[in-house]
């Protein structure tokens, strides 16, 4: 037997939650803790009501919805989680997919009656997109937070995290609290869009995640001399400018000498100083993000990275410093819940693919005390965080469906 979702009913929430924080540029600014994410909010938390699930807010304000039965209420819940905070100027899918699926699935067994061995919720977790350091619904709820995370957690205008939690009338560190034990976890599931181009490029309806990248991120700078554009000889500069795109043209070599298929590094943010067209840079600051499945492969890149810029500042005459602002551990997901998607996939008649995440996901702190799995959408011309983000309808039935079933059996009909 397979289940279909009502997807009508999915479609007409979607597009409501689509247009909450939605402005005149057609993007969408739900950030974390504004005003129009604290609407979407409401609105998911009516929804979850209107259907009679039970709901609640837990302490780090991740919104729980949960369907239960007097047999199970006891036993581990199966969770489908994912966020609906967005970065600034995004599109409808990004993290709302994966909550919206968890809310229709729910909805669909409560109605058609279908109790199962263990209770299901559905999570929308707390600023995963990063207004305040990302993930910090599932970081609390897989017991990843501590105080001095709460403290130093600040937005890009200076605002702490702490003074919006206290303006909404929480206590900030009560999120040490909404930890769950891992006995109260069963298993984990998240539908996501796959946010890169491979399933649109095949022609493929689902992605079935094997491994979700760890990260790394440092903030570099590298100190040399500013001096005049037009009366210091080439030979004679400390151009600290010039150590930045050394290093630059290296990481096609870090990569292939260090890395693999799944590697990446990106420099994606630079400030030269003092910033004059006539001026020899004397100072550049600039952030590295790099990726892999293996943490293996990430230290080894590390440790290139850091000879690499090593070198070329002794031969710049720069002075290197850098300091590591975020690392993010590699998971896999589970073996036995990759073969219940691969088994559905098939009995549903689906061209998938098994893949790793280049993006990191809730599911990676989830990790931490349950296992987990994903199932990714095609994103079309693998556009993400933007209003243009999209994946086509039928796509998107696909993998609730999928989602849907592999829920089923999962957290097993007695």
């Amino acid at each position: 037997m397979t289940l279909q979702i009502d997807f009508e009913r999915f479609k007409s929430n979607f597009n409501e939650l689509a247009m909450i924080g939605k402005k005149a540029d057609g993007g969408i600014y739900r950030m974390a803790f504004n005003a129009d994410e604290l609407v979407a909010r409401e609105w998911l938390e009516d929804q979850l009501q209107q259907y009679g699930l039970k709901t609640r807010r837990d302490e780090a304000l991740n919104i729980i919805g949960r369907y239960e039965t007097e047999a199970n209420k006891d036993l581990p819940a199966v969770v489908i989680g994912s966020h609906i905070d967005t970065v600034p100027n995004a599109g409808a899918l990004d993290g709302a997919l994966g909550v919206l699926v968890g809310l229709e699935c729910l909805i669909c067994l409560k109605e058609q009656g279908i109790e199962t061995k263990y209770p299901l919720e559905v999570i929308a977790f707390s600023d995963e997109e990063g207004r305040f350091g990302g993930m910090f619904g599932s970081r609390a709820f897989a017991g990843q937070l501590n105080p001095r995370i709460i403290e130093e957690s600040v937005d890009l205008n200076g605002v702490h995290l702490s003074e919006v939690l206290r303006s909404l009338g929480v206590d900030p560190f009560q999120a040490l609290s909404a930890s769950r034990p891992k006995k109260d976890i069963y298993s984990y599931l998240e539908l996501h869009i796959e946010q890169g181009p491979v399933l649109d490029v095949e022609n493929l309806s689902v992605g079935i995640v094997s491994d979700i990248t760890g990260l790394f991120k440092w903030q570099v700078q590298l100190v040399g001399a500013a001096n005049h554009a037009g009366t210091t000889p080439m030979d004679m500069r400390k151009d600290a400018f010039m150590g930045l795109a050394d290093f630059a043209h290296e990481i096609p070599r870090i990569i292939d000498e260090n890395g693999g298929e799944a590697s990446r590094i990106t420099i994606g943010n630079v400030a030269l100083y003092p910033g004059s067209a006539n001026t020899v840079p004397g100072q550049v600051d600039f952030s590295i993000d790099a990726r892999d499945v293996s943490l293996e492969v990430m230290n080894e890149l590390k440790d290139a990275c850091r000879k690499a810029l090593s070198a070329i500042a002794r031969r710049r005459q720069l002075r290197f410093e850098f300091v590591e602002t975020s690392m993010i551990y590699p998971v896999a997901c589970d073996e036995a819940m990759q073969k219940h998607l691969v088994n559905n996939a098939k009995k549903l008649a689906l061209n998938y693919k098994i893949m790793p995440s280049g993006a990191a996901h809730d599911a990676q702190m989830v990790a931490k005390i349950a296992p987990i799995a994903m199932i990714f959408v095609p994103s079309k011309n693998g556009v993400s965080h933007s209003p243009h983000e999209w994946t086509d309808w039928h796509h998107l039935h696909t993998g609730a469906n999928l989602m849907l079933n592999t829920l089923i059996d999962i957290a097993q009909i007695p």
